[in-house]
């Protein structure tokens, strides 16, 4: 795709919506909503790298409620011819056909190359990516396993929803600040895998989720890894203007991007 003049290609990921309350998650979806709102003239293509929401699982004819504003905020850009890509999370997998029936998003479950002014991108959430973290790629296994989407499927969604709000809690709580820190690219799982598909292709750009620190590293022949951070501590986002990606802090934390040249 040639990006037109003018125009850019916008991606967002980890907003995380429904934690940890409501109150706090309105805020925070409000405030994604407002940066939707000023960029949407500019924007020739959207992609949010997953872990929109802390949980969702689309039952036969039930969705989580909430995020209505979000939802409608999305099928203007759709509606408008803008499109729309999403690329599931580990907190969102469960995904079934509503963002495409309803909403006109592409969804993804596996990372996606695409190509803008021929510039090649390397796309995904980044959960059970590179090396290590066998016990959450066994259990990835099982969660997107079809048997077991079906028996999640068949408990009362009370009672489904409950459960996976407490996991997802306990989730982030196991993980506390480490996810603050940059461990150096001989330990950061993500720049590893990155490095490995380099040794098979050209890539110009990788982009991820998953990590919620925002990164912008340097990789060999030109490559660039871009970690795009949160919406819950950082709201970040990269922007591809034709030319070159950039990556922003939307709330002016521009100071806290890990940049390595």
């Amino acid at each position: 795709m040639q990006i037109p003049a003018g125009k850019k290609v916008y991606f967002l990921s980890d907003f995380h919506l429904g934690a940890p309350n409501a109150e706090a998650s309105l805020e925070r979806e409000r405030l994604v909503i407002k940066f939707l709102n000023e960029i949407q003239h500019e924007t020739a293509v959207l992609f949010i790298v997953g872990d929109m929401f802390d949980f969702w699982y689309e039952y036969r004819k039930v969705v989580p409620r909430g995020y209505v504003r979000l939802f409608g905020k999305l099928a203007e850009f759709t509606d408008a011819g803008i499109p729309v890509h999403f690329f599931v999370g580990n907190h969102d997998m469960w995904m079934r056909d509503y963002f495409q029936k309803e909403l006109n998003i592409q969804v993804y479950y596996e990372a996606h190359e695409f190509i803008f002014n021929n510039k090649l991108f390397h796309v995904a959430h980044g959960d059970g990516l590179g090396p290590g973290d066998h016990k959450y790629k066994f259990l990835k296994k099982i969660f997107r396993n079809p048997v077991c989407q079906w028996l999640f499927g068949i408990v009362p969604s009370r009672v489904g929803i409950g459960t996976a709000d407490y996991f997802s809690r306990r989730s982030r709580k196991a993980t506390g600040h480490s996810e603050e820190e940059f461990h150096g690219e001989d330990k950061e799982w993500l720049i590893i895998y990155s490095k490995e598909v380099l040794e098979q292709k050209k890539v110009d750009f990788f982009v991820f989720g998953h990590r919620h620190l925002p990164i912008d590293f340097r990789l060999p022949n030109n490559s660039r890894y871009i970690n795009l951070g949160d919406w819950i501590n950082y709201f970040t986002y990269a922007v591809f203007d034709g030319l070159d990606i950039s990556l922003k802090s939307y709330t002016g934390l521009d100071h806290k991007i890990v940049t390595v040249n």
